[in-house]
């Protein structure tokens, strides 16, 4: 026990073999397999062997410094993720260093993007060498964040690319890190514009926009907006003047007010013939049951126009129940949409990925017991599901709609055939990249360097 050395829950490690000096490693004693976070692996012949090429971005959230890597293949297997996918990996042997000590191991090459560490190290890797202690972190001692980026400099990626403006709220969401990410790791000068801090110049000859400080974006080639639903109105007007400066939104203003507007967005999809739950919608309590009856009757769902993530959204399981909902929410001069409840669902729906006319990715939702609402923000579960070739025409069908590049479209399962419920117009990457393993933010860009005519850097 004595030989062994004490590590703590997450250490810097080398892999100088393969030219990584530093980088963030989550230990964990329940994984018996080792992974590092990889990119364009490429298998090859030499001298009769198999031998692998990978990028590596070492620095989580950082796509600037990118590392080119070769290695011998030592295996290939299938690894169970921590999010319970089989995936089949390329395992290469390479040298690990942590303090004065340094051993092979075999690690397997995946993308680990939606983890929060580059590199995992299992237990196969710490036998007979590493006790783990839990409760700390950093044991072997901490690395400045000025001494990994200076290791990484002679990797840092000096491409010319794309200027590209993240429209948003919170640059410490992961949508947004892994936006960012994605386009630094193409090569683009990304910058974070927090939407309350523009302001505007409308001049006929000259409009501009502002930044905190008095800077002025300019010479922006496109724009990414992730816009929250009660920033929907002075976001969409900042849009329109980009868009009316020449600069390419990969979400129209015109678009995006569609989908945030719950009784326009209906009406477009049903003129499109995409099939939706039977909806109501009055302005009067006195038509309180004409509204119940035409949707079927109870139990029904009430929804709140302005209500976003779940928020102000009711099932009423009783008539009674329904009517006292209902007036309740029209005596706050409240206006709300009627709809019936989809029980064979089960508290399941479907979530497509929709870029540029094309299903790229797809997972189930699962409400939490007790909820109906299957949103991952009220305690819901994500899995890997495929949709059907239906469900794909349908989300397909209903993004044209809406007019929008790039959504997510929740899809309920009824015995009637897939229904629309819902086209988002901002959707979230977490809960998608991480059931699909798929990375859904460097498609996005791609998106925008081929609507910019732009040839990237590979």
């Amino acid at each position: 026990m004595g030989s062994k050395l004490t590590i703590g829950s997450q250490e810097w490690v080398s892999l100088n073999e393969i030219n990584i000096p530093h980088i963030k490693a989550r230990i964990d004693s329940g994984a018996k397999t080792s992974s590092l976070h990889a990119l364009n692996i490429q298998p090859y012949q030499k001298g009769g062997q198999t031998w692998v090429s990978f990028d590596v971005y070492p620095i989580q959230n950082d796509g600037k410094r990118k590392v080119k890597c070769d290695a011998l293949v030592v295996d290939k297997r299938v690894v169970k993720s921590s999010s319970g996918n089989r995936e089949q990996r390329y395992v290469i042997q390479t040298l690990l260093k942590l303090e004065t000590q340094s051993w092979q191991i075999e690690v397997t090459l995946t993308n680990r993007d939606s983890m929060g560490y580059r590199m995992l190290l299992g237990r196969e890797a710490m036998k007979g060498r590493l006790i783990v202690d839990p409760e700390e972190s950093f044991l072997i001692g901490a690395v400045s964040q000025d001494t990994v980026l200076n290791s990484y400099e002679k990797f840092k990626n000096s491409n010319k690319g794309l200027r590209i403006g993240l429209l948003a709220s919170n640059q410490e969401l992961y949508s947004n890190k892994r936006l960012i990410e994605a386009a630094e790791q193409r090569g683009h000068k990304i910058e974070f514009y927090n939407i309350r801090n523009c302001f505007m110049k409308l001049d006929a000859s000259t409009p501009q926009i502002h930044y905190r400080g008095g800077e002025t974006i300019a010479s922006l080639d496109a724009v990414i907006p992730r816009i929250r639903p009660a920033q929907t109105f002075y976001a969409c007007a900042l849009l329109r003047l980009f868009e009316s400066m020449g600069v390419f939104c990969l979400n129209t203003s015109d678009s995006i007010i569609q989908s945030r507007d719950k009784l326009f967005s209906l009406q477009l999809l049903l003129s499109k013939g995409v099939n939706i739950p039977t909806t109501g919608f009055a302005s009067s309590p006195l038509d309180t049951n004409d509204l119940i009856d035409m949707v079927g009757g109870s139990p029904l769902i009430v929804k709140l126009l302005e209500g976003t993530q779940g928020k102000g959204v009711v099932l009423a399981e009783t008539k009674k129940a329904a009517e006292s909902v209902i007036n309740a929410f029209k005596s706050l001069k409240a206006n709300i949409l009627v709809q019936e409840f989809i029980k064979e669902a089960e508290g399941k729906d479907i979530r497509c990925f929709v870029i540029d006319g094309k299903v790229v990715a797809s997972m189930q939702r699962t409400a939490p017991p007790g909820e109906f609402r299957a949103n991952v923000h009220l305690g819901g579960t994500t899995s890997v599901a495929k949709a059907t070739p239906e469900e794909r025409r349908l989300a397909i069908k209903a993004t044209k709609a809406m007019g929008l590049s790039v959504a997510g479209v929740d899809i309920i399962r009824s015995s009637g055939g897939p229904l629309v419920l819902e086209v988002n117009s901002s959707p979230g990457l977490e809960g998608i990249e991480t059931a699909t393993q798929k990375d859904i933010a460097l498609m996005m860009i791609k998106s925008i360097e081929k609507k910019c005519k732009f040839t990237a850097y590979d």
